[in-house]
């Protein structure tokens, strides 16, 4: 079984992850860089910065630190991964409310994102 350190080594900057936390956020993560100490990203829908520690898949978000988690690497199917990007560039830019609402390619993706990560656990 390959080791968890080794498998969070393999994310690259433009890869799309999952993360968790104790109080139940669920963590779409977007790489946004690497170094080799830690994983910088931005979660998708919600645009906050965590920088994941790379060999233990953990990060501190909020005031009272949360820790968030690394749960799941698995690739997306390209079709989802890009609709992700979309609405990562969408949540990231439009400042009018209206253009924010979810299209049905949008919300079938997260619909499948649902079940997707937590099926492949780290």
């Amino acid at each position: 079984m390959p080791d968890r350190e080794d498998e969070l080594r393999k994310l690259a900057v433009g890869d799309i992850f999952h993360a968790n936390s104790p109080n139940g956020a669920s963590l779409i993560c977007l790489v946004l860089s690497v170094t080799e100490e830690a994983i910088q990203s931005r979660t998708v829908t919600t645009q906050v910065y965590l920088e994941f520690d790379r060999r233990t898949g953990n990060a501190e978000w909020g005031e009272d630190p949360i820790i968030c988690t690394i749960d799941s690497i698995t690739p997306l199917p390209v079709e989802i991964h890009n609709t992700m990007l979309g609405i990562d560039r969408k949540f990231r830019l439009e400042r009018n409310l209206e253009r924010l609402r979810l299209t049905d390619a949008e919300k079938r993706a997260l619909v499948f994102v649902a079940s997707h990560y937590p099926s492949n656990q780290l």
